[in-house]
């Protein structure tokens, strides 16, 4: 599956915000690139992930949709990662919500 934006309760959204120094930004890139391509895309429910960086190099935006909330759950419990998630705390401030598509408009 690819990524579908759509009023659709068929997938849930993991929306991540990282504020960073513009210096680390690259940084924490390839780190989430990282953890997509050799983790975050073998666990159970997950569909997709999109990196978007900012030009001024202060935030990272993940949009990860998954199968639903308890396989986020189950991703965030999982204790291969607590490692990978801490290598973050030094690079950015981080904030994270799930949430439901509430309006998509497309050409």
């Amino acid at each position: 599956m690819e990524t579908t934006i759509r009023v659709d309760r068929a997938v849930t959204t993991l929306v991540n915000v990282f504020t960073v120094e513009p210096a680390t930004q690259p940084k924490v890139l390839a780190l989430l690139q990282e953890g997509i391509e050799t983790m975050f895309r073998k666990m159970p429910g997950w569909i997709s992930t999109n990196l978007l960086k900012s030009r001024d190099g202060k935030q990272v935006v993940v949009y990860s949709q998954w199968r639903d909330e308890k396989d986020i759950d189950a991703f965030r419990q999982d204790p291969q990662l607590k490692a990978y998630f801490q290598q973050f705390g030094a690079l950015a401030k981080h904030e994270a919500f799930t949430c439901d598509v509430a309006y998509s408009l497309h050409a």
